[in-house]
């Protein structure tokens, strides 16, 4: 009797590990990492000219929605194709003006006191690429990630504000941005907290853009943190 019990409880627990085995198995299948992303940064500029110099907090505000396609057994390398907006601004001493003909002018500011506030700031439509890897499984989800990649995007709007002692203004839709714009991305971390940063590849400003005949190669460099949903 007793060995007949023990052999119906181990056809039971065989039967019932199978089973788990067969749909951990089509779960993992399917698995990807599809996910929403939300970043927050600190905008700053290289290669800026000279006596251009950064002031006050320069923000970015980045979401969108990546597609995860897993390329490996083990689905923990991929890569992801996505889409998303970006707005950032970036708080510094380059006055951009325009004269009684409309033509755009660049200088420098040198005196921090005559004016409260200088910036300019774009909005922008983006394509991540990125090649992925990470410690998830199906049913694991706080796990290790680095993801790289190359990031295109498209300004479909800018612009800039002067706050200044004697007078201000603020100018839309300036011709001698850059409308498309491409770097390197990275983001790393564990579970929802990942360190980010984004390096463009071209500069913020067309060669029509000049201070003193020198053209304004200045590029921009992102660096803050990405947080990823499910």
């Amino acid at each position: 009797m007793k060995l007949s019990i023990f052999i119906a409880f181990f056809v039971v627990c065989f039967q019932w590990s199978f089973s788990q085995e067969i749909g951990n198995k089509a779960i993992d299948s399917l698995y990807r990492e599809d996910q929403f992303y939300v970043a927050v940064t600190y905008n700053l500029l290289g290669k800026k000219p000279v006596d251009l110099s950064q002031n006050g907090f320069s923000i970015g505000y980045h979401f969108g929605f990546i597609k995860d396609m897993p390329i490996n057994k083990n689905r923990n390398l991929a890569i992801g194709i996505g889409l998303g907006y970006s707005a950032n601004s970036f708080n510094q001493n380059m006055l951009i003006s325009k004269d009684n003909l409309g033509v755009v002018n660049y200088s420098i500011l040198q005196d921090a006191t005559t004016y409260s506030k200088n910036k300019f700031s774009t909005h922008l439509v983006e394509l991540p690429i990125e090649f992925r890897w990470r410690t998830s499984t199906a049913v694991k989800y706080e796990f290790w990630r680095i993801y790289t990649g190359f990031k295109l995007s498209y300004m479909f709007a800018n612009n800039s504000k002067y706050n200044g002692n004697d007078q201000s203004y603020k100018y839309y839709g300036i011709k001698n941005f850059n409308n498309f714009q491409y770097g390197i991305s990275l983001s790393a971390g564990y579970n929802t907290w990942n360190f980010y940063m984004y390096y463009a590849l071209n500069p913020v400003f067309s060669k029509e853009a000049t201070i003193n005949g020198k053209v304004i190669d200045m590029n921009a460099i992102k660096i803050g943190l990405m947080f990823y949903i499910l």
